[in-house]
């Protein structure tokens, strides 16, 4: 599973990241695989992992090549000001390496357990 995320070490990003951190042992058992991308560098994803102990692998994607290529890099306003950034999405990839269910816009409480359901539902 790929998970898109706005900003390492912000509190919504935070809830979601540990979230999966709490239901990695699920994942696994699932046969899934975590991995969190944003446009941080290497060196925050670093202290990012370390402060929550984070389990799972954060790719660094600064030129928002992969967010680009998802469609989850957008125009966003907050506090009515525009910025292109990353909208919140989950990608579940299958083993032939195809999309197999995107959650888009998604919310970082309890979209870990949707993801989860889902996986068991009709991955696992």
């Amino acid at each position: 599973m790929l998970y898109f995320y706005p900003k390492d070490d912000t509190p919504g990003c935070t809830t979601e990241a540990c979230g999966f951190r709490d239901l990695d042992a699920d994942y696994a058992r699932a046969g899934a695989v975590v991995l969190g991308v944003s446009p941080d560098d290497l060196a925050s994803h670093e202290k990012f992992i370390r402060k929550p102990r984070l389990p799972f692998t954060l790719l660094a994607d600064p030129g928002a090549k992969a967010a680009l290529a998802y469609g989850v890099w957008k125009e966003k306003t907050r506090f009515g000001k525009k910025s292109l950034g990353i909208v919140r999405a989950t990608f579940l990839i299958d083993p032939s390496g195809r999309v197999a269910k995107a959650f888009k816009n998604v919310t970082p409480d309890g979209h870990k357990d949707q993801v989860l359901s889902y996986i068991r539902e009709h991955l696992g």
